[in-house]
């Protein structure tokens, strides 16, 4: 364990693991809000009062300003090495997104916490959910999810965090909710499969992009690098959004 609290250490301290960044995470959030049924919306709105799941879903990284938070910092990534399963992965004492997901996932479900735990809750599965979906939230090796990795983005400095965070989507030059309607909407066989899902399979499906995202050349990214996965980064937010909903229904709409 205290081998592994080093390595994490290494690897995502004092990094700008953001997923998506606020554009992202908007619109995965306002994608959930229009696959929830009747039931799930009334909850919510009682717990969230006048906040939309759009507005919560950066409050987690927004409170990483709090010390009271401080023991949420690991929870918005994991590392699985390239060749091994999360099952056989050492595990990170102080918690991933993986195991956080399902725990509060769980918890949820038990009907046993109060609103105020309720709502601290669904914040946090709001964000989380949004995390696993980016690639470079599933880390593989010791770039601290690709921080580590210097890049040109349009001949500024960058890291491939930051490109697959935010670099490519503030690109589009859209708003979150113009985000949110170009991604379009898939058949309803389509989000069922995608539901049915399960967070590990969701972990595995970043894991399997890791080929693409680092095939970055002698690092000088910009047109070219978009062209080749920004469908990419538009999937995984579609699809995150509507799992979140599918998620949201099953704790909430029943």
């Amino acid at each position: 364990m205290k081998k592994f609290a080093i390595l994490a250490i290494i690897i995502f301290s004092g990094t700008s693991c953001f997923s998506w960044g606020v554009t992202g995470h908007r619109a995965t959030g306002l994608i959930a809000e229009r696959y929830l049924n009747s039931k799930a919306k009334k909850k919510i709105k009682k717990l969230l009062g006048q906040q939309s799941l759009a507005m919560v879903s950066t409050w987690m990284d927004e409170i990483r300003s709090d010390s009271t938070y401080n023991y949420t910092a690991d929870w918005h990534w994991v590392t699985i090495e390239t060749g091994k399963t999360y099952e056989e992965s050492p595990k990170n004492p102080d918690g991933d997104v993986i195991m956080t997901l399902e725990r509060l996932i769980s918890e949820l479900k038990s009907g046993k916490l109060d609103e105020k735990k309720q709502a601290e809750y669904l914040k946090m599965i709001v964000h989380l959910v949004g995390d696993i979906h980016q690639p470079l939230h599933v880390g593989c090796c010791d770039d601290r999810g690709g921080n580590s990795v210097r890049v040109k983005w349009a001949r500024n400095d960058s890291n491939l965090h930051s490109v697959w965070d935010s670099n490519m989507i503030d690109e589009t030059k859209l708003s979150y909710t113009e985000l949110a309607n170009a991604l379009g909407q898939p058949d309803k066989a389509t989000v069922a499969a995608w539901q049915k899902a399960s967070v590990r399979d969701w972990a595995n499906e970043s894991m399997g992009y890791r080929k693409q995202v680092y095939a970055i050349g002698d690092g000088n990214l910009g047109y070219k690098y978009s062209f080749k996965n920004l469908d990419t980064v538009e999937h995984r937010l579609l699809q995150a959004g509507i799992r979140l909903a599918g998620i949201l229904n099953q704790v909430f709409g029943k």
